[in-house]
């Protein structure tokens, strides 16, 4: 893992290294920039060496000639086959880096080396004799990529925080983007928060040349037709694949752990990676505190997580979240650069924050929702079809009398804990409401955190002025249509693939996990599963409400514990109702106070009350909301209001090659 940044159109070195350092928590390792005045062009790097630990590995990285130069952000998992074809080509390797093995594969094929790596990356590649700049991110967008045109001047950077420093970038809020993130939690690509500031979307390269840019996919997710349908020798053969999966993502010269939350995704890999390895694995556990998870679904995440580690000898930590949150969630606002209001960014964060003194890599379980059908959404569509053949007035009769009962439920049913009930209330809620849409604006609901009615009483007029007709949902929208010719299953995980993956799930943990200087890596993402699974028949990913992620299950049959792999979904939370009303209480009513919210223009202070006070009083469960419209303004505060501080102390030195 490292940090990469640079600029196109100029040379500016103080800023250059400027930027570099901005990026010192992504690579404490090794750091350098490298810049032509004549060419006009800049990189920078911070290195976190993970594969070949020696100055061989120092970036930013150049061919033998000096005219085509890299800086690289990732692991690139087939690098040892891709380096054997390139050395019987004749390649004169000078070190035993995977960064030089994506060099030599630039200098043979050109572009065309891009779809070859099965990889995360974000990476730029100067080649003078071409004349061209070239940025490109990996499939999926596990490693980030954020450029801004100045005219014919191009900045780029892994994070954010790096593009202000130039104080020609604008510090504007996009209020399109602001209508999506109180939408979704987040911001779809390729925009951001920032006017002007935009990410490269994944399996997209730019090129850019003379000031001109050009951007566009170099590889894109099909699903080929189902041929095979066997489901016995199906799901011997994922077995086989998940495991050559794992065992590529263990490839390291330093030590690697889990991250082992108890779900399917997460004790597969631990198991597998056991198995890999032939040594106990160590893996990292969040816990919250009884009297933070009493609002909260279920303890099971911990009991399961303990019982894979017990069945498979790993040295397992388990981190207690007790922090003071109001400390916490600053940090973390700083390091996501854009606002990103999913809390598991605070789990991901405190266990980063843990493992760091022992490991600089972590597996994680992220993707396998999106792969093998994992999420509520996925089978809601199917629920929502059935329940649209019944009559409205009977299904609302229907709600009516099942809602009222659930309080009845939480008192009288022994073990039903508050949080649980609350979940099943949003969740009927939910289901009930999109039946009657469409089936594609039924997902994009589905996925919605705010529905369009309640973001009309919660908007200014000013700010309904300046959205002019936006709709939140129109890149999923755009997706579903790229995608017409398979069945609807396909095309949601389609749509997932290219919107809550990678603008949520890989975004906050490739942050959280950078401000810790560790680098995640993500084995169910890898290219040779990601194909397999797409050329399985729907009717093996996904069988109705209880057959999520159906022939993985049928493939850890044997592998892992029977209740780890039959559990319910549980998500990667984290107790925000017991911190919205205990630890940060005080924070809450003074952020979102009614002088608070009136000054900064955006939201109508008494909605913003009611949001609170019914939240509080248990007429709503609304921490979500609450959480998004906090975590927005600690934002505003920290990078709209005032310049971003971009490193604290002195960074270690970074050499410097080009004209003085």
């Amino acid at each position: 893992m490292c940090g990469i940044c640079g600029t196109a159109g100029f040379v500016d070195r103080d800023l250059l290294e400027g930027m570099t350092a901005a990026l010192l928590h992504r690579g404490p390792d090794d750091g350098g920039v490298w810049f032509s005045h004549e060419a006009g062009i800049g990189l920078g790097n911070r290195r976190l060496a993970i594969i070949d630990l020696t100055p061989g590995g120092h970036q930013p990285m150049s061919n033998a000639a000096g005219d085509v130069w890299l800086t690289y952000n990732g692991e690139t998992y087939n690098f040892p086959e891709l380096r054997a074809e390139l050395t019987a080509r004749g390649y004169p390797f000078r070190s035993r880096s995977d960064t030089e093995v994506v060099l030599a594969g630039y200098e043979t094929w050109g572009l065309d080396v891009l779809p070859r790596l099965n990889a995360m990356f974000a990476l730029a590649i100067w080649d003078a004799r071409r004349r061209r700049l070239v940025l490109a991110r990996d499939r999926f967008g596990q490693k980030p990529l954020y450029y801004t045109m100045r005219g014919r001047e191009l900045l780029f950077a892994s994070e954010v925080k790096a593009l202000l420093l130039d104080p020609r970038v604008p510090r504007e809020v996009d209020p399109e983007a602001l209508h999506r993130y109180l939408s979704f939690l987040w911001v779809p690509g390729p925009e951001t928060m920032f006017r002007g500031i935009r990410k490269l979307p994944p399996g997209h390269h730019l090129v850019w040349e003379d000031g001109r840019v050009t951007v566009g996919p170099y590889w894109d997710l099909c699903f080929p037709p189902a041929t095979r349908t066997n489901e016995t020798d199906l799901a011997a053969e994922l077995r086989a694949i998940l495991g050559r999966a794992v065992a590529r993502h263990l490839i390291s010269d330093v030590p690697v752990g889990v991250l082992l939350s108890g779900g399917l995704d997460s004790s597969a890999i631990l198991a597998l990676a056991a198995r890999a390895m032939g040594k106990p694995v160590t893996a990292y556990t969040i816990v919250f505190r009884p009297e933070d998870g009493r609002l909260e679904q279920s303890t099971e995440d911990a009991e399961c997580a303990r019982l894979v580690a017990r069945e498979f000898g790993a040295d397992q930590h388990e981190i207690v979240i007790s922090p003071r949150i109001v400390d916490v969630l600053p940090k973390v606002i700083w390091h996501m650069d854009e606002p990103v209001a999913d809390p598991a960014a605070i789990n991901t964060y405190l266990i980063s924050e843990a493992a760091r003194p022992t490991r600089k890599v972590l597996l994680s379980g992220q993707g396998g929702d999106e792969v093998f059908a994992g999420y509520r959404v996925h089978w809601m569509h199917g629920l929502a079809e059935r329940l649209a053949m019944i009559p409205g007035p009977v299904r609302r009769l229907a709600r009516r009398a099942l809602l009222a009962r659930l309080p009845v439920w939480k008192s009288r049913i022994p073990g039903v804990r508050p949080g649980f009930v609350l979940a099943v209330h949003r969740y009927l809620d939910k289901l009930l409401d999109g039946v009657e849409l469409p089936p594609e604006e039924r997902y994009v609901f589905y996925r919605t955190m705010v529905s369009p009615s309640e973001q009309q009483g919660l908007y200014t007029p000013e700010l309904a002025a300046a959205l002019n007709g936006c709709r939140a949902g129109a890149r999923h929208l755009a997706y579903f249509a790229a995608v017409p010719d398979v069945d609807f299953l396909n095309r949601v995980l389609y749509v997932d693939m290219k919107t809550f993956l990678p603008e949520l799930n890989l975004t906050y943990s490739d942050k959280m996990t950078s401000a810790a200087s560790i680098e995640m890596r993500v084995p169910l993402l890898d290219a040779e599963l990601v194909d397999f699974m797409a050329a399985v028949p729907s009717g093996l990913k996904l069988r109705g409400a209880r057959g999520s992620k159906y022939l993985f299950k049928k493939a850890m049959e044997g592998v892992l514990p029977s209740r780890v792999i039959h559990r319910g979904k549980a998500g990667f939370g984290a107790p925000i109702r017991a911190w919205l009303n205990g630890d940060l209480r005080g924070m809450v009513d003074d952020l979102l106070s009614d002088r608070a919210v009136r000054g900064r223009g955006l939201f109508e202070p008494a909605a913003v009350r009611r949001l609170i006070d019914d939240n509080r009083a248990g007429r709503r469960d609304t921490p979500f909301v609450l959480w998004s419209l906090l975590t927005l303004e600690l934002w505003q505060r920290r990078f709209i209001d005032r310049p971003a501080r971009a490193v604290r102390g002195t960074p270690p030195p970074v050499l410097v090659r080009g004209p003085a």
